[in-house]
């Protein structure tokens, strides 16, 4: 797969620089370039600013966006992260039983995400691919001049003259499997980013060469499914990494406008929802506990038809014992928003839970805060989460947060979820 790359701005486009939270930046803005910002109003915050200026704020994005406006024009985002890139790769590349451990990765260090993206897939995709290639069995419908397999005898009684071609069916024992796919569209893509130095490039397009025979994904398609097992666990921290990778690969204009746009994104309340569901699931598997992210079958109302999907729900047994939800939120106030507490108290009254948590990435809060709510019989935690701490320290605070969470719910017998 490849990533287009149009011509930079030149003299007459826009080049901004924008973090991801903040006041941002104030710049004169020509029509068509409002124009061509508006069609990607997930990415960053438009409003007017004195003397006819505009001000961008960013939304929670970071990463590269380069988009053509409605006249031909350019305009190139760069969308910096308020983390240092070192900490936000170790929130990337954390795995389930697999603990950090510092690399000296001149990459890395650096202020610039997209070459420490590109340098954190090629050397976990060199420790996952040094030890051999995952092959796996893939279900084949083709017809041969010989048998092999199982004759598909419907298809084959169908036909009419000499029996040849034989219609067959026969399981293969093939790279092209989900894993390598996925792994070989992200290695294309990453050697592709802008800024990567061409040595990173050269390294993830041999890894890509390890993976012969297997088909890169086309593009826009969506990602094939694999379920972690025990054959693929030494992939599951490069693979999760590359779907992160190819989540971010596209900037959708909205709207269906004609505007063309392409980048590199990651969305932050993502990367820290996925972190918190690996790290606290991590610790929780120790005590028998199941982490499960985004479900989307619980429903609120009798007649299911209101749909709830919890950041995390945990399982004890088969049974809802708790529910997390994920905050990429600085709190500057003395307790959670009424939304929050609300769509916390949605969760718990569809699980029959008298407990939930709210985990904010930042906060002013010196440690959890109880939330009860009138009339309700319910509880809402909230907890902080310094994203900053050094990742041994952060590490600490999730086992921390992970034993709160356990005490709250060793009460809690709730009935088994009917869907």
């Amino acid at each position: 797969m490849t990533v287009p790359r149009p011509a930079g701005p030149g003299p007459t486009g826009l080049d901004v620089t924008v973090r991801e939270t903040g006041p941002g930046t104030v710049r004169e803005l020509t029509g068509d370039q409002i124009a061509g910002l508006l069609s990607v109003p997930d990415v960053v915050r438009l409003t007017p600013a004195a003397g006819g200026r505009w001000r961008l704020r960013g939304n929670q994005k970071v990463g590269l966006v380069r988009l053509r406006t409605p006249s031909g024009g350019a305009v190139e985002l760069r969308l910096r992260p308020k983390l240092p890139v070192r900490d936000l790769m170790f929130l990337l590349s954390y795995s389930p039983g697999d603990p950090w451990r510092p690399e000296p990765v001149t990459a890395a260090e650096s202020d610039d995400l997209l070459p420490a993206v590109a340098d954190l897939l090629a050397r976990n995709a060199r420790r996952t691919l040094d030890a051999g290639v995952l092959h796996g069995y893939r279900t084949v419908e083709e017809d041969l001049p010989l048998i092999r397999g199982r004759i598909r005898t419907a298809d084959q009684l169908r036909r009419v003259g000499l029996p040849l071609p034989v219609a067959v069916r026969y399981d293969d024992h093939t790279p092209d499997i989900a894993e390598n796919r996925v792994l070989l569209t992200a290695l294309h893509l990453a050697a592709r980013l802008p800024g990567v130095p061409r040595r990173t490039a050269l390294a993830l397009r041999h890894l890509a060469g390890h993976l012969t025979g297997v088909r890169p994904l086309h593009p826009g398609a969506p990602l094939p499914r694999w379920t972690p097992n025990r054959l693929n666990s030494r992939y599951t921290r490069v693979l999760r990494l590359a779907e992160l990778v190819l989540s971010a690969r596209s900037v959708q204009p909205a709207g269906g406008t004609p505007t063309a746009a392409d980048g590199f994104l990651l969305d932050m309340p993502d990367v820290f929802e996925r972190f918190l569901t690996v790290a606290l699931g991590d610790v929780l598997a120790r005590q028998g506990i199941r982490c499960a992210g985004q479900e989307g079958h619980h429903r609120l109302d009798e007649a299911r038809r209101v749909r709830l999907r919890p950041d995390i729900v945990l399982y004890r047994a088969g049974r809802p014992v708790s529910v997390v939800d994920a905050k990429y939120v600085f709190l500057d106030r003395p307790a959670p928003s009424t939304d929050h507490l609300g769509q916390l108290l949605g969760y718990c009254t569809a699980l029959g839970l008298p407990h939930g948590h709210l985990v904010y990435a930042a906060t002013a809060q010196d440690g959890p805060a109880d939330h009860v709510i009138r009339r309700s019989g319910i509880t809402v935690t909230a907890h902080a989460l310094d994203l900053a701490r050094p990742p041994a320290e952060l590490l600490a605070s999730v086992a921390q947060l992970a034993a709160r969470i356990t005490a709250t719910a060793a009460g809690a017998h709730p009935a088994p979820d009917p869907s």
